[in-house]
């Protein structure tokens, strides 16, 4: 294609997923709107590299010496891509199939508007509840997926900016990242996405939601292969999204709730026997602080928005899902409003 055809690469990142990755592969070469497919793969013992090689010579394939994880396997893909001269990138999980018009909804939305640095779309789960419809940030210093295992009944149907984009089906401006950078490789996996979508805002990007680009999705059908992952990247990397990028400003207000959370997760962790996931994590945290703190002058030394802005896109509440803490702060009130 002459270079003014390079528009878009779709990565599919492949970890022993041989069987999703195929029925991923298929759906991105039904899409109606053209894109070129770049698969990688990291360090699998499946047979997808040598299925691609031989059958599927029309998609590039790349391969990593190890696995480096969602970060550091989209990384190797979207480096290719930027290098190649593509002006858009869209990420999908191998674990998701995208209907037909994913790429072209995605891309409409971001020619739409020069600002729109990601675009993320609707990511439904095989039993029809919703995975995510983007990100959210909160005050508690916790992120979470927009809509988690709630039906689909309309509430997600209307076009709007969100905080931040899902990995697991976005399209990325190429201008954006090579402005920001790509994800936090230290991440590996777990959080690599918000963090990426925080320095966006920060560096005044806008991350639109578009609903009718719809992806269905096996949830954590990687993450399941590996006992005690989410654990272990969840202790690690909320320490660092947090230090990484909260404006100064608005430390005194998050950093309180964050230790009560970021305890509570820690605790509950503990209470369930995963010992070695949470002081791995722990120790990972601290050894790599120092690292994320020099980040962290840097991203917050570019930043182009206002800190009240920043206030403004967060939601200033608890996850849904976090019953424990919801039962906590509950409790806390009750005590502050006896005393």
């Amino acid at each position: 294609p002459d270079m003014n055809q390079l528009k878009i690469a779709v990565i599919l990142l492949n970890w022993n997923g041989e069987e999703d990755s195929l029925a991923c592969l298929a759906a991105l070469q039904k899409q109606t709107m053209p894109c070129d497919i770049i698969t990688v793969d990291n360090n699998s013992s499946d047979n997808f590299s040598q299925i691609i090689q031989k059958e599927h010579s029309e998609v590039t394939l790349l391969q990593n010496s190890s696995n480096l994880g969602f970060a550091g396997g989209e990384n190797t893909g979207i480096r290719h891509a930027i290098d190649k001269g593509y002006r858009y990138i869209a990420l999908i999980n191998n674990d998701a199939v995208p209907a037909k018009k994913w790429i072209e909804n995605l891309h409409r939305s971001m020619e739409s508007d020069s600002l729109i640095g990601i675009c993320t779309g609707k990511l439904l789960r095989t039993n029809g509840l919703i995975d995510s419809t983007g990100d959210i940030y909160t005050s508690w210093g916790l992120a979470y997926p927009r809509g988690r295992d709630t039906e689909d009944l309309g509430l997600y149907n209307k076009q709007e900016f969100v905080f931040s984009g899902s990995g697991g089906a976005s399209m990325y401006r190429v201008t954006m990242l090579k402005d920001i950078g790509l994800f936090d490789e230290d991440f590996f996996a777990y959080y690599e996405d918000v963090d990426l979508s925080f320095r966006a805002q920060l560096a005044g990007w806008k991350i639109l939601y578009q609903p009718a680009a719809i992806a269905h999705h096996k949830v954590g059908a990687s993450s399941k292969k590996v006992s005690g992952l989410p654990t272990y990247m969840t202790i690690k990397n909320l320490p660092w999204l947090f230090w990484k990028n909260v404006p100064a400003r608005l430390i005194p207000q998050i950093l309180p709730r964050f230790i009560v959370a970021y305890s509570a997760i820690l605790i509950s962790s503990l209470l369930k026997g995963k010992v070695v996931p949470v002081t791995k994590g722990v120790f990972v945290a601290n050894i790599l602080l120092p690292k994320k703190i020099v980040q962290r002058q840097l991203i917050q030394k570019s930043k182009e928005v206002s800190d009240n802005y920043i206030r403004s896109i967060i939601i200033h509440d608890l996850p849904p899902n976090a019953h424990k803490l919801r039962l906590l702060r509950s409790k806390m009130r009750k005590l502050s409003h006896r005393n």
